[in-house]
């Protein structure tokens, strides 16, 4: 699905279904250096049992058109104008790492148009080394080979995946690759340089939900307490055998998890 944000196409994968706007709306926001696709497994069972279903590419991501946007505040933002465009007035968020720091900066300063926020391998602050981040922009392949390393548990990695022809850090490091160059430098800087996160969590209103992975070594499980700490309504799933990329090596516990939320 194709919309019009700031005078830029924008597009959201809708789950296989006609959106329908009138339907209770969730909007999905990906990480650093991906794009929808993230979410596919999560967000087509979704959009088949009730849900408007709305896993955006942010700008200069994916199919999104302009460049990539320099700050969560900014991203959060382009998050408000995406719903006036689908025509929502009202919508729950689930955010991956980056898109989860988006969720909660969006809630803060929309409270009155999201729901719920799901956050799923979140940190806060999400600060980034200093080799890394010198990486992504030197040497783009040699910091999408340590993102995967890292955002993967021992369980993904050859050949211990989950069957014949099926390899989460390959299928993740492809996604990576056909990112624009430069997205990455620009994404992982956006993280880095966000302050804001422990106020604007406390000025959230709606319940909220952290997703997060035992063996996360990108986003471990502590990072997000100090977050949670600060969030009202909220409540906290770790998933036991994951590491970041956890809607690609337990689908189904990160779909039972924003199921019995949602």
């Amino acid at each position: 699905m194709n919309l019009n944000v700031d005078g830029r196409t924008a597009y959201a994968y809708t789950g296989g279904r006609t959106f329908d706007a009138s339907l209770p709306c969730v909007v999905f926001i990906h990480g650093a250096e991906h794009d929808h696709c993230v979410w596919v497994l999560q967000t087509r069972y979704l959009a088949h049992h009730g849900f408007g279903v709305l896993a955006v590419d942010l700008p200069g991501h994916g199919r999104s058109e302009g460049p990539p946007l320099a700050t969560v505040e900014a991203m959060a933002d382009w998050m408000n104008a995406l719903l006036d465009a689908a025509g929502v007035a009202k919508a729950a968020l689930v955010g991956h790492s980056m898109g989860s720091l988006v969720a909660v900066e969006c809630a803060s300063r929309y409270p009155d148009r999201i729901s719920k926020i799901a956050l799923v391998g979140t940190a806060c602050p999400m600060k980034v080394s200093d080799e890394l981040l010198t990486a992504t922009r030197d040497d783009e392949p040699r910091a999408q080979d340590m993102v995967n390393i890292w955002s993967h548990s021992s369980y993904a990695h050859y050949p211990s995946n989950p069957g014949p022809g099926f390899w989460v850090v390959g299928e993740n490091l492809r996604l990576m690759q056909r990112q624009k160059p430069g997205v990455m430098h620009v994404d992982f800087a956006a993280c880095n340089d966000y302050a804001n996160g422990f106020d604007a969590a406390a000025n959230v209103q709606c319940p909220a939900l952290l997703v997060v992975g035992r063996k996360d070594m990108m986003t471990p499980p502590r990072a997000a307490r100090e977050i949670a700490s600060r969030l009202g309504d909220v409540r906290t799933v770790e998933v036991a055998g994951s590491g970041h990329a956890l809607m690609a090596e337990k689908p189904d516990e990160v779909l039972e998890a924003l199921r019995a939320f949602l």
